[in-house]
C-alpha cells in the first residue's frame, strides 16, 4: 500500500524521510519570482463518487451535438460511427497498446498498420501510406518538411484558401528550416492560377492545395499539374477522405504527397480532438517520409506475418538524418479508422458522400431563399458551402445554441495570410435529416433583410 500522508506528523516524517525539513525545500531549483504564491483554492478533498458527481455537472455545461443539431464543420464533422468502432477500440490489448518494437508480440497491432496504410493509398490512389500522423495540421507541415528536403529550396507556394489552422501549424513547425509559406488566391477564395505562374519560381519547393478548399469549394486541381512539374516543386493535396467517394483522388491529378485529416473515419469531435493525421506520398519519396511503414512477410516457418518496415524517426537513427520528430502515432484512432473503413467499404464512404452532397444542396437551396441570405460565390461544393447572410455572421452562430442549433464556422476566422472573407460557412453530413435542415432554415428567417 502506498503511504498516505494524513497528518502534519505523516508529512514531517516523509519529508524527513527524503532528507528535507519543509516542502519549500523541494523547489529551490525554481526562482522564487515565478512561483505561484496565492490560494489554489482547490476546495476540500472528495471521495471518487463525489469527483465523479462534480465532473458529471461540469460535462454537462458543455454544448455537444448530443444535445444540439451541428452544421458546423470547418474540418471537425458529426458523423455516424459504428458500435463497432467504439468496441473494437476499448479492447485491452489495443487501447493499451504501446509502439510495437517487439514484432512476435505485436501482430494484431502490426496487421491493423498495415491493413490501415492499404485503405488510404486505395483511397488516395497514391504508391503508400504511413501509420500514421498526428493530425491534419500537423500531415500538412510535415509534407512541407518532406518537399523542403527533397528540393532543398524553401519557398512554399499555397493555393487558395486551405483551413487557417493548418497554415499556422505548418509556419510553427517549419520555422526552424527556413521556410516561408505565400497564399495565391482570387477574391472568392479559390486557387488563382495566373498568379501562380507569375509566382513560381526556381526557389519553390511545394504547391499546395485543399480539395475542397476551406470555403467548401472544388479547385480546379487538374491545371495545377503542369505548372508544378515544370518547375521541379513537389505538389501536396490535402484531401478530405469523404469527399472521394465523389471525386477523383490526388494521384489522378499528379500529386506528390497527399495528407489529411481522419477525423471524419469514425472518430469523435470531442470539441476538437486528438485526432488522427493521413499521409500517402509516391513511392520514390519513401526514404523521406515521416512517421512508420508496417510490411508484411513470412516468418522462418513460411507463416504470413507484420513487422515494422520503415521508422526513420530520431529515436531509431541519427537525430539529424530522422525524418521527423515523431514519437509515436496516433494508434488507437488509426484502429478506429481501420474499422470504420473495412465496415463501410468503398461503398459505404461513396453513399456516405453522396448522402451528404444532396442535403447540403438541399440546405443551400433552402437558405438560398430567404432575402438577404445568398451563396458566397458559384463554386461547386459538396457537403460545405458559404452563405452572404444580412447579419454579421457571429450574431447567427451565437444566438443559434439558444434554439438548440450549432449554425456553422465564421469565414472570418482566418491568418494574417487568409484575408477575411465574409461568411458562414455551413456543413451537412450524412445524418442531418429534412427536418432537422428545415428547422435550421426557419431560424435563420429571424434574420432576413
Amino acid at each position: 500500500m502506498p503511504f498516505i500522508p494524513n497528518s502534519d506528523a505523516d508529512r514531517k516524517e516523509m519529508l524527513e524521510t527524503i532528507g528535507v525539513s519543509k516542502f519549500e525545500d523541494l523547489l529551490d531549483n525554481i526562482p522564487k519570482n515565478i512561483r505561484y504564491s496565492g490560494d489554489l483554492n482547490v476546495g476540500k478533498q472528495l471521495s471518487e463518487y463525489e469527483v465523479s458527481k462534480l465532473l458529471s455537472s461540469y460535462a454537462k455545461m458543455n454544448t455537444s451535438t448530443d444535445s444540439h443539431v451541428c452544421f458546423m464543420g470547418g474540418g471537425a464533422y458529426d458523423r455516424f460511427i459504428p458500435s463497432i468502432v467504439g468496441d473494437t477500440i476499448n479492447r485491452a490489448e489495443f487501447r493499451t497498446a504501446y509502439t510495437p518494437y517487439q514484432a512476435e508480440v505485436s501482430q494484431g497491432t502490426l496487421q491493423v498498420m498495415y491493413e490501415f496504410q492499404t485503405m488510404i493509398a486505395e483511397l488516395t490512389g497514391m504508391d503508400l501510406a504511413n501509420a500514421s500522423m498526428y493530425d491534419g495540421a500537423t500531415s500538412f507541415a510535415e509534407a512541407c518538411l518532406l518537399a523542403n528536403a527533397q528540393t532543398k529550396k524553401t519557398e512554399v507556394l499555397v493555393l487558395g484558401t486551405i483551413n487557417p489552422r493548418y497554415l499556422e501549424t505548418a509556419k510553427t513547425l517549419c520555422k526552424g528550416r527556413g521556410l516561408s509559406f505565400t497564399v495565391i488566391k482570387t477574391s472568392d477564395g479559390r486557387a488563382d492560377i495566373n498568379l501562380l505562374k507569375e509566382k513560381i519560381s526556381a526557389e519553390t519547393c511545394a504547391v499546395c492545395i485543399q480539395q475542397p478548399n476551406f470555403y467548401g469549394s472544388l479547385e480546379e486541381v487538374f491545371e495545377i499539374q503542369k505548372i508544378v512539374e515544370e518547375f521541379k516543386a513537389l505538389y501536396i493535396s490535402i484531401f478530405d477522405p469523404i469527399t472521394l467517394g465523389m471525386t477523383q483522388p490526388p494521384a489522378s491529378y499528379g500529386a506528390d504527397i497527399a495528407v489529411g485529416e481522419g477525423q471524419q473515419l469514425g472518430i469523435a469531435m470531442s470539441f476538437g480532438g486528438p485526432y488522427l493525421g493521413l499521409f500517402a506520398c509516391k513511392q520514390k519519396y519513401v526514404r523521406k517520409l515521416p512517421g512508420r511503414i508496417a510490411g508484411m512477410t513470412t516468418d522462418e516457418n513460411g507463416t504470413r506475418a507484420f513487422t515494422l518496415t520503415l521508422q526513420t524517426r530520431e529515436q531509431q537513427i541519427k537525430r539529424e538524418k530522422a525524418t521527423s520528430n515523431i514519437c509515436t502515432n496516433q494508434g488507437l484512432f488509426m484502429l478506429a479508422a481501420t474499422v470504420f473503413m473495412e465496415t463501410l467499404g468503398g461503398s459505404g464512404i461513396k453513399q456516405i458522400a453522396e448522402n451528404s452532397y444532396d442535403n447540403a444542396h438541399y440546405l443551400a437551396h433552402e437558405i438560398c431563399k430567404i432575402n438577404g441570405f445568398e451563396m458566397a460565390n458559384q463554386n461547386e461544393f459538396i457537403f460545405e458551402f458559404t452563405i452572404k447572410t444580412p447579419v454579421n455572421p457571429q450574431i447567427i452562430i451565437d444566438e443559434a445554441p439558444k434554439y438548440g442549433i450549432l449554425a456553422g464556422v465564421n469565414a472570418n476566422m482566418v491568418s494574417e495570410d487568409n484575408p477575411a472573407f465574409e461568411g458562414l460557412i455551413v456543413a451537412t453530413t450524412e445524418i442531418r435529416t429534412k427536418e432537422e435542415m428545415n428547422n435550421f432554415v426557419d431560424f435563420l428567417k429571424k434574420y432576413k433583410s
